[in-house]
C-alpha cells in the first residue's frame, strides 16, 4: 500500500501548473521591492553627499553647479547637482532580454551651496 502511494502521480500535473505561475509572481513582486528599495537607499546616499559637499565646498568632478543670478550680487545663489546611476540586480531570468536592457536606477540630489566667509 506504501509503495502505491508513492508510484501515485495524481496532482503533479495540477501542483506545476499552480507552482510555476506563482513562483513567477512572487519573483516579480521581489524585483520590485528590490528596485524601490535600491532607488530610494541610492537617493538617500545621494542627497547626503550633494548635502556634505555643499557644505564644505569639496566637489567631484560629476558635479554640477548651478548659479542663480540675481540682481543683487550678495544674493546670487549657487547650486550643487549630483547624480548618481547604478544596476539592479535582475531576479526575473529573461526581463533585460523582454526589456531589451538592464534595470537602471539614476538619482539627483539637490544642494544649496554656502558662501565662505
Amino acid at each position: 500500500m506504501f509503495k502505491k502511494f508513492l508510484r501515485d502521480q495524481t496532482g503533479n500535473v495540477e501542483s506545476a501548473m499552480v507552482l510555476i505561475p506563482l513562483v513567477f509572481l512572487f519573483l516579480c513582486s521581489i524585483q520590485l521591492v528590490s528596485a524601490v528599495y535600491i532607488r530610494n537607499s541610492d537617493q538617500s546616499y545621494v542627497q547626503s553627499q550633494a548635502s556634505t559637499r555643499a557644505i564644505y565646498g569639496s566637489f567631484a568632478d560629476t558635479d554640477q553647479i548651478l548659479r542663480i543670478p540675481s540682481r543683487y550680487i550678495s544674493e546670487s545663489q549657487n547650486i550643487l547637482v549630483t547624480s548618481k546611476r547604478g544596476n539592479i540586480p535582475l531576479l526575473v531570468p529573461g526581463l533585460s532580454n523582454l526589456l531589451g536592457r538592464e534595470l537602471q536606477s539614476e538619482v539627483t540630489g539637490v544642494a544649496v551651496i554656502e558662501s565662505q566667509q
